[in-house]
């Protein structure tokens, strides 16, 4: 799942990770688990977390099992419904007439 539009128009690492935290919202991720996730250098992926908590826009905590994960803020988290009936992108289009 990818994170609501309105958070889409940043950094394009910022956004992959919002991707990626989006996908496990409920669990959150470790930095391993996001570093995995995020084709970008060690350095980007600290730049973006740190820009998005400045942000408001995702958080840290601790686990129940005492691993500190990063979760994504309720806000960011398309609804369902909201999902399916976003309008596809040009690209978007062309990728999928073109089989891509």
């Amino acid at each position: 799942m990818r994170a609501r539009r309105e958070f889409r128009d940043r950094r394009d690492v910022e956004v992959a990770v919002l991707d990626a935290l989006v996908d496990r919202a409920g669990d959150g991720m470790t930095v391993f688990e996001v570093r995995a996730a995020v084709d970008a250098d060690i350095d980007d992926i600290e730049d973006a977390l740190a820009a998005l908590k400045r942000d408001g826009l995702i958080s840290v905590e601790n686990g129940d099992d005492d691993r500190v994960v990063i979760l994504v803020a309720d806000k960011v988290v398309p609804d369902p419904q909201e999902a399916q009936n976003e309008e596809q992108s040009v690209v978007d289009a062309i990728r999928d007439r073109l089989g891509l």
